[in-house]
């Protein structure tokens, strides 16, 4: 039924969870992988300060390194498990664009993601990545708590 799944992850323990769970489920169904991490592109600096060109790179360098990171979770996994698997850093503000935008260039037919499940205020405060997935995606999403 599917053939690629997409495994964004933020980092998180519950992301980490999420992609072994979905590396299992794939090498179940014989479907492959693509790990996907998204960063910021902005960096929350001092009010009005002008922001020097050195400090931006050294912030976007350990943006990249730190995805490195996240992505070789995805990869050591889909290793272990002999599933084939890719994986994608993308830099943007809002992270349910690019893990829509990335499952369709890559022709994934499921979306598995881990949902931290804030509520209430939280939940409108930070916003859901995993619900503006649910909402705006064709594509199915299985969504891991």
């Amino acid at each position: 039924m599917f053939k690629h799944l997409l495994l964004p992850t933020d980092g998180s323990p519950l992301s980490e969870a999420a992609i072994q769970k979905g590396v299992r489920f794939a090498k179940s169904i014989g479907a492959k992988v693509t790990g996907l991490c998204i960063m910021s592109s902005q960096h929350t600096f001092c009010c009005d300060a002008e922001i020097p060109a050195e400090a931006l790179e050294q912030a976007a360098k350990r943006c990249k390194d730190l995805a490195k990171r996240y992505l070789a979770v995805v990869e050591e996994a889909a290793r272990e498990a002999g599933v084939a698997c890719d994986v994608v850093y993308e830099t943007n503000d809002h992270p349910y664009e690019p893990i829509i935008q990335v499952a369709e260039q890559k022709g994934c037919d499921l979306i598995m993601m881990a949902s931290h499940g804030r509520r209430g205020v939280r939940a409108l405060l930070i916003g859901s990545e995993t619900q503006k997935v649910l909402t705006h995606s064709k594509i199915p999403v299985l969504v891991y708590r």
